[in-house]
């Protein structure tokens, strides 16, 4: 299976930017991805001809009530679940904050929550919060060396009081890739739900929530190439089951029940096109399928295996440059448990001075901790303005990589020159 990276960067205007003269090379997909051509073009369209709340006795609205059952059938074949089990909001750190407050009702004194030192603080600081009830909140270390989970503490962690594992799919900061599957399974062997952060990896690996038997899954739009929209998985008993904070007339059916005010309609309509998009591309590698899912299957294996080699060649190369520290996964035999984002930083500049240098160069990266407030404070770099992330997608080439490269040996000399 091949990409055809020249059809990918024709689907994406944004690519066609520059800055001070410079191909600007966007390398901030962790962030927020760019978008297709027809993602804009479907948001227009809704604006133009759909524009309406729902369930009103008119066309427009009855339009937009098709065009939410339609969001929900494409999030399912692209997570791999049950349209019913689809909940959509504002972000992913506005859904897992309610869904949390539910199952913090169901809490009681005594109670344990484990998070990670890998996480992105959404996926942490909800679940500390329930503190205040008398639950206990764990936190699972890493391995330092490496910036993975450390299991063997999780393990030792899980009790008959554990009843909630929060866990990231893959590290938003340093690309981690964790074995989901196995917490699952461990969890459930105690009794415990588990909800899975899947910001970071969504644009990056296929997800299969059925196959995973995860609890609840959240994760965001923006960063696989759509607009902001946050998306939840649930269970679909524990949807119906558990008891959302909510006004009294909205509705009491599930998912909607868990949808807290007005949608983001033309941002749905973003989704709908983006996930068509993932679709189209695994019909370019295997034009015969027709099933959406199989479609995204192809799409979303191929998109792995094209950004493992873009690892592979950046990975090495930048700790070739002078003063580099790279926090994370650098063996390459290793890849597979990594998504293409990489934490580093050059000995002589904060994060934000490289930055920086780069963005002036048309080169786009971000600084600082990414919210994985708990994975700087135990590399000790949140006090020194933590990492500089090089954040790579399937619409990045190798060329782009070669320019990060030698941009990057530039300013990492340049100290040394003067």
């Amino acid at each position: 299976m091949v990409l055809d990276l020249g059809w990918v960067r024709a689907q994406f205007p944004a690519l066609q930017q520059a800055i001070n003269h410079h191909p600007t090379v966007f390398l901030d997909g962790p962030g927020g991805t760019q978008v297709p051509g027809r993602v804009i073009d479907a948001i227009a369209h809704y604006l133009v001809t759909s524009n309406a709340n729902l369930h009103g006795a008119f066309a427009t609205s009855a339009r937009t009530d098709t065009l939410v059952a339609q969001a929900r059938s494409s999030v399912a074949d692209f997570l791999g679940c049950d349209d019913d089990e689809v909940v959509f909001g504002a972000n992913m750190t506005t859904l897992t904050l309610a869904m949390s407050r539910a199952i913090g009702r169901e809490l009681h004194p005594g109670d344990e929550i484990l998070v990670t030192n890998l996480d992105h603080d959404a996926n942490v600081a909800p679940w500390l919060a329930l503190e205040e009830l008398g639950v206990t909140v764990r936190t699972v270390d890493i391995h330092p060396d490496d910036c993975t989970l450390d299991l063997t503490d999780l393990e030792r962690q899980l009790t008959a009081r554990t009843k909630v594992v929060a866990i990231g799919y893959a590290s938003n900061a340093v690309g981690t890739i964790n074995n989901v599957a196995q917490v699952v399974r461990l969890a459930h062997a105690v009794g415990a739900m588990v909800f899975v952060d899947a910001v970071h990896y969504a644009p990056h690996g296929l997800i299969n929530v059925k196959a995973l038997d995860c609890d609840f899954l959240v994760c965001s739009a923006y960063k696989f190439f759509a607009p902001h929209v946050g998306i939840l998985y649930g269970k679909r008993e524990h949807l119906t089951q558990l008891r959302p904070y909510k006004p009294r007339p909205a509705s009491d059916e599930s998912p909607a029940r868990w949808e807290t005010g007005t949608l983001n309609f033309e941002g749905l309509a973003g989704v709908i096109a983006a996930i068509d998009y993932l679709a189209e591309l695994g019909r370019q590698i295997t034009p015969t399928m027709r099933d959406r899912r199989q479609a995204l299957t192809t799409a979303m294996i191929t998109i792995q295996e094209y950004e493992r080699s873009l690892s592979e060649y950046l990975i090495p190369h930048l700790l070739e440059i002078p003063g580099v520290t790279l926090y994370g996964i650098a063996d390459p035999s290793r890849f597979a448990w990594r998504t293409p984002t990489v934490g580093m930083r050059v000995a002589g500049y904060s994060p934000r001075e490289l930055a920086q240098q780069l963005g002036d160069r048309g080169i786009f990266t971000w600084n600082g901790n990414f919210y994985a407030l708990n994975l700087m404070q135990r590399l000790g770099l949140e006090s020194s303005g933590g990492m500089l992330r090089i954040g790579c997608t399937h619409y990045n080439t190798r060329e782009e990589i070669q320019r990060l490269l030698h941009t990057l040996h530039e300013i990492a000399v340049q100290p040394m020159v003067a």
